[in-house]
């Protein structure tokens, strides 16, 4: 296989990821009565690594000090980045939500572009934001916006995390492990706030129905495409987020937006797109942490 056609199923696989998760995002809004948000994100996390667990079967030793405080941080970054996006999610549509998301790996592609032009990219993004606030953010929740910008800083953190494990450990094995780290540190915040609903036969099976769309499925795609990609160049797909999102917002929980805001997604896409590009033609930062 080539490089540029080995480029090109990684990019296809994160393109499944994204709609998979969008979808997912949204079953998982329809549970939130049921649940809360940080419910949710329990069975999430706790599924997926089960999931993970079975189809990996990591192996446990033969590791360095080194690769296990990587994966334990990996599976930090993952308990706090989906926990924050669903408390944001429970008070802003999903479009926005992920959005406002978006502006984390996107400030990653600004930092590691160089020249005048990255500062283009961030006022685009700023004008991207400021037309979302222009069109309705006297209907956004001041909170909601706060867990959006927080899980921001996660996903910055997730792709550099994610593609230092996926370098460390072979296969799906990184991954399993750090996705059941992070359903240790999501297990007594979620049986706190779900309570006796966890005994419920429906919404265990839509808890599992949501790990598989929303964690499994794309978290497994996106370390295998990040085997293939440069940090950059995975950002760019991550610029379709918001675009996917509004859609599935619009599709399936029937999420409206106005023009303005419509036009603020495409600022903040178009940022982001213009961002990782300039930063592609630099070589790419390594991980830290």
């Amino acid at each position: 296989m080539t490089a540029r056609s080995g480029r090109g199923s990684a990019a296809a696989l994160v393109l499944v990821g994204l709609a998979c998760q969008e979808v997912g995002a949204s079953f998982a809004v329809m549970l939130f009565p049921s649940t809360g948000p940080l419910g949710i994100v329990m069975l999430r996390l706790v599924f997926s690594a089960l999931l993970l667990l079975a189809i990996a079967r990591p192996r446990l030793r033969g590791h360095t000090a080194g690769a296990w405080r990587s994966v334990v941080w990996f599976g930090v970054v993952l308990a706090s980045m989906n926990g924050l996006f669903y408390l944001a999610l429970e008070r802003l549509p999903l479009g926005v939500t992920v959005t406002i998301e978006v502006l984390g790996p996107l400030t990653l592609s600004i930092l590691t572009a160089s020249g005048l032009a990255r500062w283009l990219w961030a006022g685009l993004a700023l004008a991207g934001v400021g037309a979302l606030g222009a069109g309705g953010w006297d209907r956004l929740d001041a909170l909601g916006v706060v867990f959006a910008l927080a899980a921001a800083v996660s996903w910055a953190l997730y792709i550099l995390a994610s593609a230092r494990v996926g370098r460390e450990f072979p296969r799906l094995d990184g991954l399993a492990l750090a996705m059941t780290v992070g359903a240790v540190i999501a297990l007594p915040f979620g049986v706190l706030q779900a309570g006796s609903a966890l005994l419920q036969p429906g919404i265990l099976a839509l808890g599992a129905a949501v790990a598989l769309l929303s964690s499994t499925v794309p978290y497994a795609l996106e370390l295998i495409a990040l085997r293939r990609l440069p940090a950059s160049a995975f950002a760019i797909m991550m610029s379709l987020g918001p675009a996917t999102a509004s859609m599935a917002g619009f599709l399936l929980l029937g999420q409206r937006l106005s023009w303005l805001e419509i036009a603020g997604i495409a600022l903040v896409i178009a940022a982001s797109i213009g961002a990782v590009t300039a930063a592609s033609r630099r070589p790419a930062i390594e991980p830290v942490g």
